[in-house]
């Protein structure tokens, strides 16, 4: 094992350590990096199915396995070529078919490490269009913006174009690993596919004018997939950000900063969001992780620990700013904030380059010749990519037409587009259990006063009656446990929706009010004989009141007969078990 003294000791074999290893390691951490960077689109296919509805989730398993496949096959022939072939004029590449015509002695690495950057611009927008957009309309969009818009943008900073020149006192254009040539293009494109694509049906509440006078949330199906998805993106983007350090101290540099970053901008938007909605947001604190990535991602290598701090703590606040501007101001639905999370950090993490650049930043002392660089190049990739990617939807939608239709909207993309069901078949919702303690009602309204309830009297013997209760998910452990209690074993449960005049109470999701019109609930359907109805009516009283509004109702009905189908039995008979 290797000892040191002191940090001077260490940063003295980190270098020696770099120095032997030499460029075959740091090619092989290279093409490691872009396998990291491929393993993103788990990420964002995860990220975008969570926080979507269950009825769309093959659709978008589908669209993020798509726009990888799609973008190898048009990158091949052409994009990789308009990246790295003979520059003209600074802004464009010359396609090259040496891939095909010389495997020998093609540049294999560098194919593959575009390749994968390439992917993810074309995924970040699939988020902001989802659960209403053709699969038809999405497989060509997507694939235009791998074979044109991303590798001639990108051909300008990282290809040898007009951005690599020194210009406003010797400095380049800096975007380390993509937050304007990869997200800010994504999340530009995401607007702007979203604004012409419309929102989801009900998204937005207008009156007779068309105003809009009220904003729905439609919360993900699965905020587990949504938080499994930013996890394996946060893993995956030490390859994104770290594939090309050349040095050991560079890599351990970048990989401290990307740190930083995603962990400050969550802190803070956790933060944030407890003081302005009362509660701490779950899901924004995801974009936020995912906020603070994406800032980091082009001053990685340039900043120093204070840097990435507030890079990350602007990203936690920005996000956040981002998803209620986009929602509430320019209406544009956007299920997975894709805007905001891409979008507005891509931009905010290129100018941070001149900011907050050891070197040449405004803060270091460098002046405002990079940050003007910044601002240059930022514009340019803004303005190429606004107009190719309007005109590509606007083509789209005169040929294919770019929305699905509202009866496949309100079915589901899953089995209109794709002839699947469900992506859950065979999926049951699990209840959760809670033990009925009395502590829980302790101190409320007595129960006997706070809803008198009617003595329903057994008028004739055997007299079946049909006891019908509609109630909260979480009570059903404790309702279930109580008629066992009463010896009522026969129990019929049911998942619906409903809700009482009150609509249930406001809660927020990603800072747009949830105002549900109906509610999950739990249907349970007894009939008795022996056992009193009244005892059944207070037992289950007794099991589901909490004193909040929504606890249920209790329904009484008159039964004519029941008949067992296995032995015929007939009336009370046909109630009893059998030893």
């Amino acid at each position: 094992m290797i000892g040191y003294d002191n940090m001077n000791d260490l940063q003295t074999i980190v270098d020696q350590v770099s120095e032997q290893l030499g460029s075959d390691a740091f090619g092989i951490w290279f093409l490691l990096g872009a396998v990291l960077v491929f393993f993103m689109q788990c990420g964002f296919a995860m990220v975008e199915t969570g926080f979507t509805r269950a009825k769309n989730a093959g659709n978008i398993i589908m669209k993020n396995l798509m726009d990888f496949c799609i973008g190898t096959a048009v990158f091949m022939p052409l994009g990789f070529g308009l990246i790295y072939g003979k520059d003209i004029g600074g802004f464009i590449g010359t396609p090259t078919f040496k891939m095909f015509t010389d495997w020998s002695n093609f540049d294999y690495s560098a194919f593959f490490f575009n390749l994968v950057f390439c992917a993810t611009t074309a995924t970040i927008v699939s988020g902001a269009m989802a659960e209403r957009t053709k699969f038809i309309s999405y497989c060509v969009y997507s694939g235009v913006i791998s074979l044109v818009i991303y590798p001639i943008e990108a051909h300008w900073a990282w290809g040898g174009g007009w951005l690599t020149v020194e210009r406003f006192g010797g400095v380049v254009f800096h975007d380390f690993a993509g937050s304007a040539l990869i997200h800010m293009v994504g999340g530009l494109s995401a607007l702007i596919g979203a604004a012409i694509l419309g929102p989801r049906l009900g998204k937005y509440k207008r009156d007779k004018d068309g105003k809009v006078i009220q904003v729905n949330a439609f919360p993900g199906h699965s905020l587990t997939l949504g938080a499994l998805g930013v996890f394996i993106l946060w893993f995956a983007w030490y390859g994104f950000n770290g594939a090309a350090a050349t040095t050991v101290s560079q890599l351990s540099s970048i990989l401290v900063t990307t740190t930083i970053a995603p962990a400050i901008a969550t802190l803070v938007c956790m933060i944030f969001t407890w003081v302005k909605y009362g509660k701490p947001d779950v899901s924004m604190c995801l974009n936020a992780s995912l906020a603070g990535l994406v800032a980091i991602t082009a001053p990685c290598d340039i900043v120093d620990a204070l840097g990435a701090t507030i890079i990350g703590a602007v990203a936690g606040v920005l996000v956040v700013f981002g998803v209620w501007f986009v929602d509430n101001k320019l209406h544009v639905d956007d299920p997975v904030g894709a805007v905001a999370v891409h979008g507005c950090n891509g931009l905010w993490g290129a100018l941070a380059c001149g900011l907050f650049d050891t070197e040449n930043g405004v803060f270091y002392g460098g002046g405002f010749g990079q940050l003007a660089y910044q601002a240059v190049g930022v514009g340019a990739i803004l303005l190429w990519t606004g107009v190719t990617i309007t005109i590509t939807f606007f083509i789209i939608k005169a040929i294919f037409g770019l929305r699905a239709s509202r009866e496949e909207e309100i079915k589901g993309l899953d089995v209109c587009e794709h002839g699947l069901p469900s992506a859950y078949a065979d999926f049951v919702f699990a209840h959760e259990t809670i033990e009925y303690d009395e502590a829980e009602i302790a101190g409320l309204e007595d129960l006997d006063t706070a809803v008198p309830v009617k003595d329903f009297a057994v008028d004739k013997e055997n007299k079946l009656t049909k006891v019908v209760a509609v109630f909260k998910e979480e009570r059903l452990g404790d309702f279930i446990a109580a008629m066992e209690g009463i010896n009522v074993t026969g129990v019929t449960v049911t998942n619906v929706q409903g809700c009482g005049t009150q609509k249930g109470q406001t809660h927020y999701y990603r800072g747009a009010k949830i105002t549900p019109k109906l509610l999950p609930k739990v249907k349970a359907e007894i009939v008795v004989s022996k056992v009193p109805v009244k005892t059944v009516v207070n037992t289950a009283r007794k099991a589901l009141y909490t004193g909040s509004i929504g606890d249920g109702k209790i329904f009484i009905y008159d039964v004519e007969d029941v008949i067992k189908v296995r032995t015929g039995a007939v009336g009370y008979d046909a109630l009893q078990d059998e030893e």
